[in-house]
């Protein structure tokens, strides 16, 4: 039976690049972002990299309509689900004592959807009794750094990474794997809240030193770690929580 690999997030960043490694490998995809334009870029991107099947779905993870019409067509998939990456973020560093009630609930929203999208795709999983979930943390969820305050940002990925290691343990009877990756600074459109986009990757330069490899990740640097915890050659690989950050949590520079 055919199958797909949903991609929440799946129009920019580490999302597509993801995308790009499946598709290369002739493994239908399905990306899901709320950007209509977006995804339609990031489906022609695609048809330069390989035949595979590209479907796209706009959905909003920041309304309720929006997810119950994703979960919908998610149980009425006809091919398997092979895998799922959640890869839609929010990042916008704000002091403790200055955040509000919608502050936090950005965080705390998409980690809502991300629950309910999961239980659904593992649902689909279950009936196939294999499949691969990875999830995208973040080394905050490890370490506070004091240049970017993100208590509640920090607080939501932990939650991820928690919900990462019981849902390995839950679903590994049915044959599901799941996994997250915890990246440090990665030049991705999340920081547009606060950084214009076309000036991110200058910015980001400037936390090069803070990583003991000597410079800022890309995509392309997480999504290859993603692509292996997707395929059959990490199969006994579940609740894992891999660092990829430039060494940032063995130590750093500054």
């Amino acid at each position: 039976m055919a199958n797909t690999t949903y991609i929440i997030g799946g129009s920019k960043g580490i999302g597509l690049e993801s995308a790009k490694r499946l598709v290369a490998r002739n493994e239908a995809v399905t990306l899901v972002a709320r950007d209509a334009g977006a995804l339609e870029k990031a489906k022609q991107t695609l048809s330069t990299v390989g035949d595979a099947n590209v479907d796209t779905i706009v959905a909003d993870l920041y309304c309720n309509d929006s997810i119950n019409s994703l979960i919908e067509r998610i149980n009425n998939e006809e091919r398997s689900i092979a895998g799922l990456v959640n890869a839609a973020g929010y990042f916008c560093p704000k002091a403790f004592l200055d955040q509000n009630r919608e502050d936090y609930r950005k965080y705390m929203d998409m980690n809502e959807a991300f629950f309910f999208i999961t239980q659904a795709v593992a649902e689909k999983m279950k009936a196939s009794n294999k499949g691969s979930i990875v999830n995208i943390g973040s080394m905050w969820a490890k370490q506070a750094v004091k240049a970017t305050p993100s208590s509640s940002y920090s607080m939501a990925k932990a939650g991820l990474h928690s919900l990462t290691q019981h849902l390995a343990m839950e679903l590994a009877d049915f044959g599901i794997r799941v996994n997250a990756v915890s990246p440090a600074v990665v030049v991705t459109t999340i920081y547009k809240s606060f950084i214009e986009e076309d000036k991110i990757e200058e910015t980001l330069a400037g936390f090069d030193g803070f990583h003991p490899i000597g410079r800022v990740g890309q995509p392309a640097d997480v999504a290859s770690a993603v692509d292996l915890l997707l395929s059959d050659d990490s199969s006994w690989v579940t609740g894992a929580i891999w660092d990829i950050d430039g060494g940032v949590m063995a130590g750093r520079n500054q």
